[in-house]
């Protein structure tokens, strides 16, 4: 164990993991995994197969996963009651814990853990990766079938992550009732491509219907206001490349920008930004354009300028992303 703190241990945790293992047979174990995230390809089989799958995965998946659940817990924490923390914590299909990492570094804090997963090999590395972790220490590493079948003990928190396009239909279905069901609050985060986002949206519906609210994105827990097949709603999270990525897949970039759309709806009070930035801020000569969603249902085009004084410089320095509470 060492006393690094979750976003600094995680990749050292991570640099041997490729030892032995031949550049190409991991090349071409990325390339298959990526084919399996970017496609619709739902399967009852584990995605992640064997040692080469895995070690394959954790290199060049986790560190991106990490940042994006980061992120969508980040924006929950600052809806949720001050002081707030989950006291447990249950992560759905969670291969090596890329979501309980992320956890442990928003809230830093020892707390029951159980990551179900169908796939063995990765419930291994998992396991071995977060010895690394102390916050980790006491996590159980379960196998269970991601679908139909899931159950799960109540706890504060349900992560969900870049797991329901591996699902068929009825089986996030399933997955998603079972997770509103046991957890207080619950977060799912899928890729940020139209088809993660459709995914994520069903997935908010199912909550909603089930008694939780939306705590982040959304300022609302009203229908989403992009029109469908128009456009969809996601973000970005900046990862840096490691040695450890390039050795796996390349690139000459020293980060890469992690695409995500992601719901955090919970019973708990929460409140909601009164509005978030959906699209990068567009900065010009003297104003900033800002592209919001708002609470009364509709996405809106805010102009900040200099003459809005300290809020301008808010809007230079805002994010994508990241909530708004100035309305002009």
């Amino acid at each position: 164990m060492n006393d690094l703190a979750p976003a600094e241990a995680l990749r050292p945790a991570l640099s041997g993991l490729l030892d032995g293992l031949p550049p190409k047979q991991a090349a071409q174990a990325v390339d298959r995994l990526i084919a399996n995230y970017r496609g619709r390809t739902p399967t009852d089989a584990p995605v992640l197969r064997d040692r080469s799958d895995v070690v394959a995965y954790a290199a060049y998946r986790m560190p991106a996963t990490f940042e994006a659940v980061r992120s969508a817990l980040d924006a929950f924490a600052a809806a949720a009651p001050e002081d707030w923390s989950p006291g447990s914590h249950v992560d759905i299909g969670g291969g090596t814990g890329a979501a309980t990492w992320a956890v442990s570094a928003t809230w830093p804090q020892r707390r029951p853990v159980t990551v179900l997963d169908w796939a063995e090999p990765a419930l291994a590395l998992g396991r071995e990766l977060a010895e690394s972790n102390p916050l980790l220490s006491a996590a159980r590493w379960q196998r269970s079938r991601i679908g139909a079948a899931l159950t799960i003990e109540s706890t504060d928190l349900v992560t969900i992550s870049y797991v329901l396009g591996e699902l068929t239909e009825d089986d996030r279905r399933s997955v998603v009732d079972a997770a509103a069901d046991a957890g207080e609050t619950v977060v799912i985060i899928e890729p940020g491509t139209p088809d993660g986002y459709a995914r994520v949206i069903e997935a908010r519906d199912r909550l909603i219907a089930a008694g939780l609210r939306v705590a982040a994105p959304c300022p609302h827990s009203a229908a989403c206001p992009i029109e469908p097949g128009k456009d969809w709603c996601h973000f970005s999270s900046r990862v840096s490349r490691s040695s450890l990525h390039r050795r796996v897949k390349g690139g000459t970039l020293a980060y890469e920008d992690e695409k995500f759309s992601y719901v955090a709806a919970t019973r708990l009070p929460a409140t909601p930004a009164p509005a978030r930035i959906v699209r990068r801020p567009q900065i010009r000569k003297g104003q900033v354009l800002l592209d919001l969603c708002v609470r009364d249902e509709a996405l809106t085009r805010t102009t900040v300028t200099k003459r809005h004084g300290p809020r301008y410089k808010e809007a230079r320095n805002a994010e994508w992303g990241d909530a708004w509470s100035s309305q002009d």
